[in-house]
């Protein structure tokens, strides 16, 4: 019977938990929101006064050419701008807050969250989440939000507008339904292309980061040139759809534009007409066209803002979508000390677009003290093998049990310090030695020098001018192949783990590297740690107890060395005699 061994099954996003969990982020604000509209409510309140002061000004002021009148009309509207600049201050100021706590709140899940799918292979969207947050912060805490709040306010100034003369009411709604058309006329033309530009984008920076990150090789082989051309041809689909997107949004807001100016001057027409006609005041008339400006701003600025609205509401479905497939991890229990007992049943492995698995019915059991090689030619799954043993491979099948329990009732919290893990491509971080070996937890310095003794790495690495402290920069650029896997050896052993899957861990060492690892395995061994090992050299096979031969993701000889190795000599009957070493020729041709 097969079961997952990892719980990444995509959940539904409609009306799912994780749906809830950025919603529930963003009303769990609602103070903040509420004092928001608190402030918009008085900062466009404000805004009617420069209108009643020149209501009063033309109709009062120049009428009764009263000196004191103009003073105290003045200073009121003195204070009424203080008013309006002080909520316009205040709600700036708490968007900024606002942005902070909602992040302070999502970017954890959202950390967390896209390095579980990294580990799923989805290397070209590992930074998208990152960019995502910030664009739905950017959004949801920048100006362009100001447009939503003053939106509701529009209908006010057209009611004001109604008590000055219905006609000028009439007017300004029917240039607000104009404008409001216009918005979403752009918002249906402009959808498809900015979704469309960023996947464009998204797939050029991607491929431009892969490129960056081999940037020795493609020089050292030539080969700058012809992936200048791969880069170029994506590079034209990207302009080429920013072309088309800022074509579509430049004519949207060109044609509110000219709206905008054609409601002023009929605005001031009109006024002009009922003036003439005896039916409205100059100080109105020049009001009016205020009060249509204002009255029409919030539906314009809705335009102008279309592209951040619609990049913000496909950044907050992407960030949904991934922590509804990625939901939050359980809390950490009391750690279960890990014993190191392994048994795998009928193990299945594979991989998004694969119809083959990579593993297939892989059956092997592993105990504390013995040294399990894996031996196989390239491709025959034995690195899929040792990631599937630290839960880092994430399509599994049948059961992997560690004790006795399913690695699925661990807590990778937990698991994970009990774990050693050394891949083939030994990655390290930009740091120092120290911090790297620590596996960038607080730094034990006692644990930090045992492990580097029992790899063999203590007087190489006192041999630097700041010993541990010493920065390699990131990906350890600034140290050699074989002092990068010493590294990440000792990273590997650090806290004494029960558990240590190594894949390939000799590929860069000399002869004083892979004595050094010799002496580590078997002092593990001897501390009764269970250990795993994929490895091409037959160097290590003197200590194997167990040896594993795979062959296309199958299991095709499996048990004790001297067993294995009779099996495989009496299969290759034809092959040339054994190495030098004594050890049979155990990779197929």
């Amino acid at each position: 019977m097969n079961q997952p061994l990892l719980r990444t099954d995509p959940m539904s996003t409609s009306g799912s938990p994780a749906r809830s969990e950025i919603a529930q982020a963003i009303t769990s604000l609602r103070h903040a929101w509420i004092t928001l509209v608190i402030f918009s409510m008085v900062a466009n309140v404000m805004m009617l006064a420069p209108t009643l002061y020149m209501l009063q000004i033309y109709d009062r002021v120049l009428a009764s050419q009263n000196m004191l009148t103009l003073l105290v009309v003045s200073l009121i509207t003195l204070f009424f701008f203080a008013v309006m600049a002080f909520a316009e201050w205040a709600r700036s100021w708490l968007l900024v807050r606002t942005g902070v706590r909602l992040d302070r709140m999502l970017r954890q899940r959202v950390f967390t969250a896209s390095f579980v799918r990294g580990v799923a292979g989805a290397s070209a969207q590992r930074a998208q989440p990152f960019a995502d947050l910030t664009e739905l912060r950017t959004f949801l805490t920048g100006p362009s939000i100001f447009a939503f709040f003053d939106l509701p306010w529009a209908p006010v100034y057209i009611a004001a507008l109604f008590m000055l003369h219905p006609l000028l009411g009439g007017v300004a709604l029917g240039f607000a339904l104009i404008q409001a058309a216009l918005a979403w006329f752009g918002h249906h033309r402009t959808v498809a292309p900015l979704e469309a530009l960023a996947a464009t984008q998204t797939k050029e920076y991607a491929y431009l980061h892969g490129k960056l990150r081999n940037a020795e090789a493609i020089e050292a082989m030539g080969m700058l040139q012809y992936l200048r051309h791969r880069w170029q041809s994506l590079h034209a689909r990207h302009v080429g759809q920013h072309a088309v997107t800022q074509g579509m949004t430049h004519r949207v807001m060109a044609w509110s534009k000219s709206v905008r100016y054609a409601q002023q001057s009929l605005a001031l027409a009109i006024g002009a007409l009922l003036v003439i006609d005896g039916q409205l005041t100059v100080g109105a008339m020049i009001a009016t066209n205020v009060l249509m400006a204002r009255a029409l701003a919030p539906i314009d600025q809705l335009v102008g803002t279309w592209r951040g609205f619609v990049g913000a509401r496909a950044a907050y479905r992407r960030l949904r979508q991934l922590l509804a497939e990625h939901p939050p991890l359980p809390a950490a229990s009391k750690p279960a000390r890990l014993q190191g007992n392994v048994q795998l049943r009928g193990l299945q492995a594979t991989a998004p677009g694969r119809t083959v698995p990579i593993l297939q019915h892989i059956d092997m059991r592993a105990s504390p003290g013995t040294l399990t090689v894996v031996l196989g030619p390239s491709g025959s799954g034995k690195s899929t093998l040792a990631r599937v043993l630290v839960a880092a491979w994430p399509t599994c099948g049948g059961e992997l049990l560690l004790d006795g329990r399913p690695i699925t009732d661990w807590n990778q919290q937990t698991l994970g310090p009990q774990v050693g893990y050394l891949p083939q491509d030994t990655a390290l971080f930009g740091g120092s030695i120290a911090e790297n070996i620590a596996r960038f937890a607080q730094v034990d310095p006692a644990k930090v020098i045992a492990a580097a003794r029992h790899a063999g790495l203590h007087e190489l690495v006192l041999g630097f001018p700041k010993g541990y402290d010493t920065l390699i920069g990131e990906g350890g650029r600034l140290l050699s192949g074989g002092q990068r896997q010493r590294i990440g050896l000792a990273r590997a052993l650090y806290g004494d783990p029960a558990l240590l899957v190594f894949d390939e861990p000799n590929a860069h060492l000399d002869e004083i590297g892979e004595a050094a690892l010799l002496t580590a395995i078997s002092g593990l061994k001897a501390r009764g740690k269970t250990i795993l090992m994929v490895t091409h050299r037959a160097g290590v096979l003197a200590q194997a107890d167990q040896v594993l031969v795979m062959r296309a993701g199958r299991i095709h000889f499996q048990g004790p060395r001297d067993q294995v190795f009779a099996q495989m000599n009496a299969e290759r009957e034809d092959d040339p005699p054994p190495a030098a070493n004594g050890l049979p020729a155990l990779l197929p041709a």
